[in-house]
């Protein structure tokens, strides 16, 4: 952020200290848009060799510019000053954070919009501000199958003449491209996403894919016919006799389906389990509810040392996921629950209750109902997992007037090269 004749100019790759020349490319009423023509005196902090040169196009990167140090100290500086807007988290210690164990090639899954012709196909992501679709073969932050798959995709498009869909005129059939990759085996799923049935351009296009990488053995399409952008559909198929991936993370085993959600850096995703392991100071008899429990990673982390584990999601098809896994771990003392939340969590009140509750929302953060049946049953310990330091403060700082004083939070690059951060807090009854 600079400042120009009274006017906020935000300069993307922009580091502060840094002169730069700027063009203007947008003018508003409060802030204007710039880019980085030419850096005049660059900070000590710049990446001299970032690891991918379209950073000016695309908004997937963020923090590619900055050294990876310096990276983690800005996004500890970013939960600080989250947190620090509220008087009630002004005394909660932030550890320094902790970094990913890969800085590259760390995303073990993503969803990719294909477009253009199927003599010229393009598969990536939107370009930033617009609804082109900008190119992304060897994105570095993908696993390098991620990237090998996405290159015989387009290459089966061209052999195949496989009918891209144009949003604009409705027609044509390869929407979306899906892929996710189990570690630490390497096995790949892929999903292609269409417009209608196109049973047998698909079942050539997976022929040719799963030839040209061998590493995939399950090959799903999903058929999405609305017109708006949300990318999985109701109905799905299966081309291959495989339907599952098997994913490790510690000692654990996950099966993943489709839809299924799972972590996208395996590593740093099983540093916050053991660090939620960690805070939860479990010594076998307590009784604890996992809330936004997905696929019921936290949960299966957290039986070996409770007494009683309850998961609980609103997703129907993660319950099943949920407690496939709990039975391909050979662990018993894990239930999960599909519903209202904060219904369930009242229910579990009127039943005893619960010792230590794990709250680990989307992005926006939990229903003011959920935190309100949490402090209804006083559990006396709380640990919040997030992925957002913004609605992190904001449910922390409505916790403390339930009673909850946040003893520490501790910051995990999930994400790194981008601007996410994850941060697992721990809040204790006063």
């Amino acid at each position: 952020m600079a400042q120009f004749e009274g006017s906020r100019v935000l300069v993307a790759g922009g580091i502060p200290g840094e002169q730069l020349l700027v063009k203007i490319t947008y003018v508003g009423r409060r802030e204007s848009f710039g880019n980085i023509m030419r850096c005049i005196k660059s900070s000590p902090e710049r990446e001299l060799a970032p690891a991918c040169q379209m950073g000016k196009c695309c908004d997937g990167c963020g923090l590619m510019q900055l050294r990876y140090p310096a990276q983690l100290a800005w996004k500890k500086d970013l939960v600080t000053r989250e947190m620090r807007a509220y008087p009630s988290l002004a005394e909660v210690k932030i550890h320094d954070t902790i970094g990913s164990p890969k800085q590259l090639n760390y995303r073990n899954s993503a969803k990719l919009v294909v477009a253009g012709k199927h003599s010229d196909p393009v598969i990536g992501i939107y370009r930033r501000n617009t609804h082109d679709v900008l190119e992304i073969a060897d994105c570095p932050l993908h696993h390098p199958l991620i990237n090998k798959v996405v290159k015989a995709v387009k290459a089966g498009i061209k052999k195949g003449k496989v009918p891209i869909y144009n949003p604009k005129s409705e027609m044509g059939l390869l929407r979306y491209l899906v892929v996710r990759v189990a570690e630490p085996s390497d096995k790949v799923m892929v999903v292609f996403v269409t417009s209608e049935q196109g049973y047998n351009e698909m079942h050539h296009l997976a022929k040719f894919v799963q030839q040209a990488v061998p590493e995939v053995t399950v090959v799903a399409q999903n058929i999405n016919n609305s017109t708006g952008n949300v990318i999985f559909g109701q109905k799905e198929r299966f081309i291959t006799k495989a339907q599952t991936l098997y994913a490790k993370l510690g000692n654990k085993t996950f099966s993943l389906s489709p839809h299924s959600f799972f972590q996208v850096n395996s590593g740093a995703a099983q540093i916050i389990y053991e660090k939620v392991r960690e805070f939860a100071k479990l010594s076998g008899e307590e009784r604890v509810l996992d809330v936004y429990c997905g696929i019921g990673g936290i949960s299966l982390f957290l039986a070996d040392k409770a007494q009683e584990v309850v998961g609980i999601e609103f997703v129907e098809s993660a319950v099943a996921d949920a407690t496939q896994n709990a039975s391909l771990n050979g662990i018993d003392n894990c239930d999960f629950e599909a519903g209202d939340a904060a219904k369930i969590i009242e229910e579990i009140g009127h039943e005893g209750g619960a010792h230590l509750i794990v709250l680990n929302p989307p992005r926006k953060g939990c229903d003011e109902k959920v935190l309100k049946s949490v402090g209804g049953i006083k559990p006396q310990r709380i640990i919040y997992v997030s992925c957002s330091p913004e609605t992190l403060a904001r449910d922390l700082d409505i916790l403390s007037r339930m009673g909850y004083r946040t003893l520490e939070v501790q910051p995990v690059d999930m994400f790194p090269q981008t601007v996410h951060v994850e941060d697992v807090a721990v809040l204790e009854r006063i």
